[in-house]
């Protein structure tokens, strides 16, 4: 077992695969926190977090403090005696008197090739704005928001048809092979890190529901990467009829029409082509209000919608 004392302090799936690779490469997790359970879904059902749910299968001690600076939670923490925190999407801000209590201090993967993309959403942000490529980082955390000293970095290529879904799944596992690298380099070279460039810093800024709503204005192009850096959370939607619209998967046709944004084209059957402030995008699979998503061919046989509707 690899000699590190670590407590490791994550709660999505994005954690999960960090969490598993410590274990393969037997590293001395003593402790695994996450956050509490949660009620979800429509039945209200108290849900553990996906890291807790693998630590218990891995044999982990799990521990679940509403607050980071519960007494409870600092004294456990305290005994433990920890070498180094690995936190990773543990969604909470840590506090300097806690990010001291390890002997070597916090590692944390951040999922954007820092400084650009500092925030909560970094993921959802690179394929918004059109990136080709971003990356997982390394950093010795700091109290600021992901503004510690760069240990390690890997870039990963946006691909075309990426959804924030698909590259934060590629992200998890490189972010796994880079935390290792980094405690084996730390360990053999004595690691040290690096400043940010102020210079380069970009925000990536919390995603709330009402975010998703398309703004046909904008360019095909534009918002075929908003409608996948939406994709699956918070979901690019739009208004048809009076009902919500959510669009899951579009594509830039690269034409033009002289119709007024939103405006639904006339087109071969099947066919959801629509107007935006420069190009077609053409609709792919949608989801109404309260029904299943569905192929937009198989939306508009249900749901037929003329040429020369407005979408809002």
């Amino acid at each position: 077992m690899s000699g590190y004392r670590i407590v490791f302090m994550g709660t999505p799936d994005f954690s999960v695969p960090t969490l598993k690779a410590l274990h393969e490469n037997q590293y001395n997790v003593c402790a695994v926190v996450t956050q509490p359970d949660r009620q979800k879904g429509r039945g209200r059902r108290l849900l553990p977090p996906p890291v807790k749910q693998v630590a218990i299968t891995l044999g982990y001690p799990v521990v679940q403090p509403q607050g980071i600076k519960e007494p409870w939670f600092i004294e456990k923490i305290i005994e433990l005696d920890p070498d180094i925190f690995v936190v990773v999407a543990y969604g909470r801000i840590l506090p300097g008197s806690f990010l001291s209590l390890p002997r070597l201090g916090a590692i944390n993967i951040h999922a954007s090739l820092l400084p650009k993309y500092r925030g909560p959403a970094p993921v959802q942000w690179a394929i918004i704005n059109g990136e080709k490529e971003t990356g997982v980082t390394t950093i010795w955390m700091d109290e600021g928001m992901d503004t510690g000293d760069i240990l390690l970095s890997a870039k990963v290529a946006i691909r075309p048809d990426d959804t924030s879904g698909s590259l934060h799944r590629r992200l998890a596992e490189v972010g796994a092979h880079l935390l290792i690298e980094t405690l084996t380099k730390l360990k053999s070279e004595n690691l040290l890190g690096t400043p940010q460039d102020k210079s380069g810093t970009t925000y990536a800024p919390l995603l709330k529901k009402k975010d998703g709503h398309m703004d046909w204005t904008k360019d095909a192009q534009s918002l075929d990467a908003f409608i996948r850096g939406m994709n699956p959370w918070p979901g690019a939607f739009t208004f048809l009829f009076g009902k919500r619209l959510k669009i899951l998967q579009a594509k830039n046709l690269q034409g033009s029409a002289k119709d007024s944004p939103g405006t639904v084209l006339e087109g071969f059957p099947g066919d959801f082509n629509v107007a935006t402030g420069r190009g077609i995008l053409a609709l792919r699979e949608v989801q109404l209000e309260s029904a299943k998503r569905l192929p937009a061919k198989d939306f508009l046989r249900g749901c037929p919608v003329p040429p020369g509707t407005r979408l809002g």
